[in-house]
């Protein structure tokens, strides 16, 4: 999903004591209060049932909230048109549902189209998107759905959602109808994709691992949608907020934030004499993960780190350890 940085907007979003009640007398969410930043991934994650995918629902109104407010931009989205609302959202969902008699290019040019762009500019936007997303339009733009794999499928889906340009994208399990090894693939290539894009995003997981992979911030929701805690994945790992967060990231966090916290410059220290060629070494734009994984294939007790070809110092098993336990922020 690479491609070339171009001009794009984005929202904030706030929850404002958001409630939805059922008929029945089903409490789905209650009283949930949620700042996201405009240009930011936050990941809603929790059990089953916890409500997460109805926030999701509510932002778009394809769920209507019983109570409370969620501003867009701070404009309410229950005064504005549902039909205008949703052009203005991306939506991707897990199985994609993509309109299977028509082609990749009719699929992603969708919404454009129903703005009423002219052919020629849905056109250059449909190549634009497939080319961002990794897909050769000449080759996958004439193509059906059925004649794509699982993850090509998901990443058409992505490209009409972000057709557009759409203020916000609502990402509901996106990538977990496919096998894990192309699952983890299209996670890195999305993360590269909204570093170029920069769009609001709020993605919904069961999969902690996911949400650490690819969130700027993680809310954990227990029942009825409440919210135990709000914080970057490095934080949230170093210090869960109360026994169920605690419970829920598991007893392994301090692996997993090896790969969320960065290499820390001002640990490195002054490069060894024999920090010669055959050195184990990693980018300065990795993480600690990177950094012990080299580390543990090297028989130097040190690990060279280096901006570009330039080595800038080196991290043993120790700088590696006191970086892990400070507390991100």
């Amino acid at each position: 999903m690479d491609g070339t940085r171009h001009g794009s907007s984005a929202a904030a979003i706030r929850l404002e004591a958001v409630s939805k009640h059922y008929a029945d007398g089903t409490v789905a969410v209650e009283d949930l209060t949620l700042d996201l930043a405009a240009g930011e991934l936050t990941v809603l994650i929790g059990p089953s049932g916890c409500g997460k995918s109805t926030v999701l629902r509510m932002v778009n109104r394809l769920v209507e909230p019983t109570s409370g407010r969620i501003l867009i931009d701070g404009e309410d989205v229950v005064n504005a048109d549902p039909v205008a609302l949703r052009r203005r959202i991306g939506y991707v969902i897990q199985h994609v549902g993509l309109f299977p008699h028509q082609t990749v290019r009719a699929n992603v040019g969708t919404v454009p189209r129903l703005l009423g762009w002219s052919k020629a500019r849905v056109t250059e936007r449909t190549d634009e998107l497939l080319e961002l997303v990794g897909l050769d339009p000449a080759r996958f733009g004439p193509r059906y759905p059925h004649e794509l794999s699982g993850g090509q499928r998901q990443r058409v889906g992505v490209a009409r959602a972000l057709a557009a340009d759409p203020v916000v994208l609502l990402m509901d399990e996106p990538f977990s109808a496919v096998d894990p090894i192309v699952r983890a693939r299209l996670q890195d290539e999305f993360r590269r994709l909204q570093e170029t894009v920069r769009k609001t995003i709020l993605l919904v997981t069961h999969d902690l691992d996911e949400a650490v992979r690819l969130g700027d911030r993680i809310a954990v929701l227990a029942e009825r949608g409440r919210l135990q805690q709000y914080e970057r994945p490095a934080a949230l790992l170093a210090e869960p907020a109360n026994d169920f967060v605690r419970e829920f990231v598991g007893a392994d966090r301090a692996i997993k934030r090896l790969g969320v916290t960065p290499i820390p410059r001002e640990a490195l220290r002054p490069l060894p004499a024999d920090a010669g060629d055959g050195a184990a070494a990693v980018p300065v734009e990795g993480t600690l993960q990177d950094a012990l994984a080299a580390l543990l294939g090297s028989d130097r007790g040190w690990v060279v780190v280096r901006d570009g070809t330039r080595p800038l110092g080196v991290l043993t098993p120790e700088d590696i350890h006191q970086a892990l336990h400070r507390v991100n922020a």
